[in-house]
């Protein structure tokens, strides 16, 4: 269920309208689920819900009562309906909001192919047919009961009487008495007043009168209407006596389903006084036979006659409504025509006979006019077959491909050649091929000999329709040839061939040499292709070796042309080298980047460079900090593929340290004390060495009962600084604890160990694996089982006994 509705505010006057007791707000959502249920239009149900007296205030409160609330989308549509309506009742009297703008109304929605056509133009709310009250007076304008009459006199006598004529259908004048003008024309009126007043006026009356005389309307009457038979909503309808019969039906709500647009008859007095056909006016824009009613009109819409609906190909594909002389050929025209893809020598008829099943008519064009159509009808029209009845199609290597007319000016091979402006200079004139549709849309190649057509030496052929002639080029015979360039150049990668084409010319295309490019050595690696051969060869390749100098090839001495998937190789010089940085950081002089000078520059070459070490210097504490490099981070990639493949047996995840950096234990005191021995480690690219300054304390960590944080003190045991925290925790490894020390090495250590403890360094005591107690529902679970297999097995041996 949706939201039961989103009332929105009423802005409509209510003058004009027939108002009957105003309904309670449960009683108008009571209204609108019973009309529904019984099948009435959304149209009907607007239209009665604003002339049983809904206001604005009403809508107001229902809008804030139920927007809340859960309903059937049904009360919604209505209501939003009827705001539009409303909307358009507010323009018909001219209402305007606050700040002087009417109300815009809403559009109609868009037609489709279930819609009978013309139903909507009564519901389309930019349509009302509102009579234009500020017209001069109409001549033929009947008087009545509730007209307002203005009459002036002037010349040698003048004077204005303004009165409304009474229910008895007079005036009254001063010195003349009742004046009667009901039933009488304006221009009745003027001639009867022009007499009247001569007696009490002279000078009104003879050949040159001096005086004049003439009537106006002033405010004009209300009149009541009945509509009856076919519409939305039928009854009695209050409207201004300038309304016609187009306005009456759109302040019905228009003919309902099965009302007729062809049939609306106006009785007066009695009397038919017209039959309307809307097809007229829509179709013509003609509104001749929209008459001007009267008190007391009756209007009568008459249930269709022939409802026939067109589908396919024309231009308004939906139901109409046709009177039984009409055919085809005007059912066609109501739609629109035809569209340009329609099949128009014939339509199918679908016609519902009056036996127990369906007739089919196949009806000609020549047919259209006569042909009548019956209620229930159904005209297909059919789109033109997919296929051509004169074309020819040339592919390939012409100078315009494409689709040309055949039996006209194009009729031979030859001659569609020359229609697509004759073939490239790349095409392949040997043999092309024509593709051929046989009458079994069936299909045969047939060869050409192109270049004998061309030079006359051979027959040329007719061509076909749905003949396709297709002319390959050289370049699509044959592999797309290429070069290749590796290694130092600005854009190494493959590149198209051209013919004539030097090292010099690739290298220039692949954006020239790099700064690290090698001139000494340039190779050219080329294919071995026999395509005759029948023997195989261990051969797979030839080596080409030159030199370049400012861009030439001066080895071995001639030209040398690449060929097509030659391959060239622009190697690295062995003697450059670009700058490799290192860092140092801590108790030295000059910390910072330094620039390694040669290869196996080492620690104590660093510790030079920075200008030594400072007084406060911890040597014992140094540390070097280590980027990976690409072989280090392929070994690290495969350790965690193996992890995640066979967790079990290889090294935990959580173990294993994934970042790009990592720490290597070194010895700065020794190899200061021994340069260029094994403790004085060489240096690479991104290392950075840290020098502390002295630090005097002791973390201990791990299975303690308090890690704790205590100073050092020298010659002190393992067992004094695990006192310090407490001492060994329950689960505590006590043989397995070890050292960390501030320079990146690590050592085990034993309980009355005294010398592996130094200043700064961090103890850690593992923890025992925890081994998790059975609960007592899973120990009553395998009791459960153990003493059900045993009865099983109890019960096994008493049946083998």
């Amino acid at each position: 269920m949706y939201k039961l509705f989103t009332l929105l505010v009423l802005t409509f006057t209510l003058s004009g309208m027939i108002m009957a007791q105003q309904m309670s707000d449960s009683q108008v959502i009571q209204y609108v689920k019973q009309a529904h249920s019984e099948g009435k239009s959304q149209n009907q149900i607007t239209t009665e819900l604003m002339r049983r007296g809904v206001t604005q205030e009403q809508a107001k409160r229902l809008q804030q009562q139920y927007e809340a609330q859960q309903d059937s989308v049904t009360v919604q549509h209505t209501f939003d309906a009827m705001e539009n309506r409303q909307r358009t009742s507010d323009a018909d009297e001219g209402v305007t909001t606050g700040t002087g703008v009417v109300i815009a109304p809403t559009r109609s929605k868009p037609r489709s192919e279930n819609q009978i056509f013309g139903h909507d133009i009564f519901t389309n709310y930019n349509l009302t047919f509102e009579p234009n009250i500020n017209l001069a007076t109409p001549q033929d304008y009947k008087l009545g009961p509730g007209d307002e009459v203005i009459i002036d006199v002037w010349g040698a006598s003048e004077t204005t009487i303004r009165q409304q004529i009474s229910p008895e259908g007079s005036i009254l004048v001063s010195n003349i008495g009742p004046v009667y003008l009901n039933g009488m024309t304006v221009r009745e009126a003027n001639a009867y007043l022009q007499r009247e007043f001569s007696k009490i006026y002279a000078g009104i009356s003879g050949s040159e009168p001096i005086s004049q005389v003439k009537m106006t309307l002033g405010e004009i009457r209300s009149i009541q209407i009945n509509i009856m038979g076919e519409v939305s909503v039928p009854g009695t309808y209050t409207l201004s006596s300038f309304s016609s019969v187009f306005h009456a039906l759109y302040r019905a709500g228009g003919v309902n389903d099965i009302g007729s647009l062809r049939n609306i008859r106006v009785i007066r007095d009695g009397n038919t006084l017209v039959e309307l056909d809307m097809y007229d006016f829509i179709m013509r824009g003609v509104l001749q036979d929209d008459v001007r009613l009267q008190e007391g009109d009756v209007i009568i819409v008459s249930p269709y006659q022939n409802l026939v609906k067109i589908t396919g190909k024309v231009k308004r594909p939906m139901y109409y409504e046709l009177k039984p002389e009409e055919t085809i050929a005007t059912l066609i025209k109501y739609s629109g025509d035809f569209t340009g893809d329609a099949y128009k020598k014939a339509v199918r008829i679908i016609r519902k006979s009056g036996g127990r099943e369906y007739q089919v008519y196949n009806v000609e064009e020549t047919d259209f006019s006569v042909f009548r159509m019956n209620d229930g009808d159904r005209l297909e029209v059919d789109s033109i077959l997919d296929r051509f009845e004169n074309r020819v199609e040339i592919r390939g290597a012409v100078y315009r491909e494409g689709m040309y007319q055949v039996n006209g000016a194009v009729n031979t091979i030859k001659q569609l050649i020359q229609k697509a402006e004759g073939v490239r200079g790349d095409a392949f004139l040997n043999r092309a091929i024509l593709d051929r549709e046989n009458e079994d849309l069936t299909h045969e190649i047939i060869s050409v000999d192109l270049r004998g057509i061309l030079n006359g030496t051979v027959a040329d052929i007719p061509l076909q329709r749905n003949d396709v002639l297709y002319i390959p080029s050289i370049h699509e015979l044959q592999e797309e040839a290429t070069l290749t360039i590796h290694g130092q150049v600005a854009r190494p990668g493959t590149y198209l061939f051209a013919d004539q084409t030097t090292i010099e010319d690739l290298v220039l295309r692949a954006g020239g040499l790099l700064e690290a490019a090698s001139t000494t050595k340039v190779e050219v690696v080329r294919r071995i292709k026999e395509p005759k051969s029948i023997f195989t060869s261990t051969q797979i390749g030839e080596t080409y070796t030159f030199e370049l100098k400012d861009g030439y090839v001066i080895s071995p001495g001639e030209s040398f042309y690449l060929k097509p998937f030659d391959e060239v190789y622009i190697r690295r010089s062995p003697a450059y080298h670009k700058q490799k940085n290192v860092a140092i950081r801590g108790e030295v002089l000059f910390e910072g980047s330094y620039a390694l000078s040669r290869k196996n520059e080492r620690l104590s070459d660093l510790i030079e460079k920075a200008g030594g070490l400072t007084p406060d210097a911890y040597i014992r504490g140094a540390r070097l900090i280590r980027e990976m490099s690409e072989e280090e981070h392929k070994r690290k990639q495969d350790a965690i593929r193996m992890a995640r493949l066979n967790e079990k047996d290889s090294i935990s995840l959580e173990t294993l340290d994934v970042s790009d950096r990592y720490s290597v234990g070194i010895n700065l005191e020794k190899a200061l004390q021994n340069p260029m021995s094994d403790y004085d480690m060489v240096l690479r690219e991104g290392d950075t060495l840290y020098v502390p300054e002295y630090i005097s304390t002791v973390k201990i960590n791990g299975a303690v009962m308090y890690p704790n944080t205590v100073l050092y003190t020298s010659g002190q045991t393992l067992r004094y600084y695990i006192n310090q925290a407490g001492g060994f925790s329950d689960s505590a490894k006590k043989k397995k604890a070890y050292v960390i020390y501030i320079n990146g090495t690590v050592s085990r250590v034993r309980s009355r160990t005294s010398g592996k403890i130094e200043p700064g360094c961090e103890i850690i005591v593992p923890s025992k694996e925890q081994r998790r107690r059975m609960s007592t529902a899973e120990i009553l679970s395998i009791s459960t089982s153990t003493a059900s297999i045993a009865t099983m097995i109890a019960t096994m041996v008493n049946l083998f006994k």
